[in-house]
């Protein structure tokens, strides 16, 4: 029966590992797997990590938006990595009603699904995509609802279920948005690595045969790769989508190498078994440029550093007491120790680059003394202990998080506070993070798209408590206020006067404190030309091409 889907680490080595490198030591190239062979336009991109699922709407880890989102799925709109402008994607046209709660969207006639092992689609994309896409995320009833948990971060995090009352099919290549109230970051959502398109057809199949978790681990996008397989912890093999609806993939297959260990990268990318190697580690790109067979690309990336300290417990529900914790940390010599000059200090949550930015912040410099004075007025005159939480991993926004802990640990110790720090293996680390068991946490966030709402609602509102994205665990109905008034308008200008009140309100409570915007780096191989790194979102690898002499 048809159905309708319209139901209400990294491991620290030293200067000297990545030498021998370079001077052709590569045995720790022979401690990974063997991976299949990739034929002559095929592309190995190696990776820090591995997917936590297949299906972008469950996820915010950059590592697994990178593994999945641009290589196997579109979404309704894309983004300009130029300038930030939404562009047609899916959907080749939309109309916004004067109230700004309704919106249409048309959508392309020519766009297949991938056929697979386990799927052969029977029709293109149409509009049952799209509403199943969505109701699957809002709908508490839904059969696909709590597969993978019942979790979708980001939407929850801007409050999705509440915004939008429904998805309507209005004809076979028509879909209508209708929304409670205007938001003008609706459609930079809908472009977001997040809101990829499912297939609702392959929904149907999985649904008869009582396979619905195969829907996030057998994924079937319309992108311009394929899933073949996946080697848990090893190694994820995708095959060209040989009817992309645009101009197809470049590489016949794009193999993602799970490699955790950082000098196992690198020694990789040098013996040409991966083409393209993620996060780099700044401290070594000097030495790793000095290769003539390998390309260090660089690009602005719109992203944040932070300590975020948990306000649901004490003593850091006191805004005075994270003042001063704010006021002991020497950023400058973070800035130049862990990031080695390719960053520059952030003084707000929002990147300088942002329309939104406020450059007039009053802004809180390392000052020791003035730190024990707010500690003493805080009542906390001999300091107290605390744990800062480090990310194992390298990530963009933070390339040595254990190396910034260290620095912090020494910095809190002059105003009295003893500090220990705290790690586990990546997937425990995100775990008992979600459980809410640090005092703080040094993280991040790139952004998904180029709207300002992105850096606030995912990271500090309230919405974002009860999700997990809010580290912070930082709840505040003024600040609520501000962002929630910024969406009711389409004016640039007033939404600017919102967002630059709500910079300067996060100064003055200091719920997190901003460390550094990045920028991205990655180390690729000579010979291929055409990876697309995005200022938004996740790497494109569909237009790498192998120029092999």
């Amino acid at each position: 029966m048809k159905l309708q889907w319209g139901w209400l680490s990294p491991s620290g080595h030293s200067r000297s590992t990545l030498t021998f490198l370079l001077a052709g030591v590569t045995t720790l190239a022979g401690c990974q797997p063997n991976l299949p062979e990739t034929v002559r336009s095929g592309l190995v991109y190696c990776s820090e990590g591995s997917p936590e699922s297949f299906n972008p709407q469950l996820v915010t880890s950059g590592t697994t938006i990178d593994a999945i989102s641009q290589q196997l799925y579109d979404r309704l709109l894309d983004i300009n990595p130029e300038n930030g402008e939404l562009i047609p994607s899916l959907a080749k046209s939309w109309q916004v009603s004067e109230d700004g709660k309704t919106y249409r969207f048309r959508l392309r006639s020519d766009v297949q699904f991938h056929q697979t092992e386990y799927f052969t689609p029977s029709r293109p994309l149409n509009a049952q995509d799209v509403l199943f896409t969505f109701n699957r995320i809002m709908q508490t009833g839904h059969p696909f609802h709590y597969q993978g948990g019942g979790n979708y971060p980001f939407f929850q995090s801007v409050a999705w279920a509440s915004l939008v009352e429904k998805v309507v099919a209005e004809s076979t290549d028509s879909v209508r948005f209708e929304l409670s109230r205007p938001d003008s970051s609706f459609l930079s959502n809908l472009a977001t690595d997040f809101a990829a398109i499912l297939s609702a057809e392959y929904a149907e199949q999985l649904l008869a045969a009582n396979t619905l978790s195969r829907m996030d681990s057998h994924p079937v996008g319309t992108g311009p790769f394929r899933f073949k397989e996946y080697q848990k912890d090893v190694l994820i093999r995708y095959y060209r989508h040989k009817n992309y609806w645009r101009e197809p993939a470049k590489p016949d297959q794009l193999v993602i190498d799970i490699v955790p260990n950082n000098a196992r990268r690198m020694a990789k990318l040098f013996t040409h078994e991966c083409d393209v190697v993620a996060f780099p580690r700044v401290a070594e790109l000097k030495l790793i440029s000095q290769r003539p067979d390998v390309d260090v690309q660089e690009s602005t990336s719109m992203n944040v550093g932070f300590w975020a300290f948990n306000t649901s417990k004490a003593p850091f529900d006191n805004a005075k007491v994270r003042r001063a914790l704010a006021y002991a940390i020497n950023r400058e010599a973070i800035l130049q120790a862990v990031y080695f000059g390719h960053a520059t200090a952030a003084n707000s949550v929002l990147p300088p680059t942002s329309w939104a930015y406020n450059p007039d912040l009053t802004v809180q410099q390392y000052d020791p003394a003035i730190a024990k004075a707010l500690l003493q007025e805080a009542g906390y005159p001999n300091g107290f202990s605390m744990d800062i939480w480090a990310m194992p991993v390298q990530r963009l926004y933070n390339p040595n998080a254990l190396k910034m802990a260290e620095l912090m640990q020494a910095d809190l110790a002059q105003i009295g506070v003893r500090a220990s720090i705290v790690s586990y293996e990546w997937n425990s680390f995100r775990r008992k993070l979600s459980d809410n068991e640090h005092d703080s946490v040094l993280i991040g966030w790139s952004a998904d798209n180029a709207d300002p709402d992105n850096f606030f609602r995912p990271l500090l509102s309230c919405s974002a408590a009860q999700t997990g994205t809010n580290r912070a665990n930082w709840c505040d109905e003024n600040f609520d206020r501000l962002i929630s008034q910024a969406l009711l308008t389409a004016d640039q200008k007033q939404r600017r006067s919102y967002y630059m009140a709500a910079q300067q309100y996060l100064a003055e409570q200091m719920p997190l404190l901003s460390i550094a915007h990045s920028q991205r780096f990655q180390a690729i191989n000579s010979d291929i030309k055409g990876v697309q790194i995005n200022p938004y979102g996740g790497i494109a690898l569909a237009g790498a091409i192998k120029d092999i002499k």
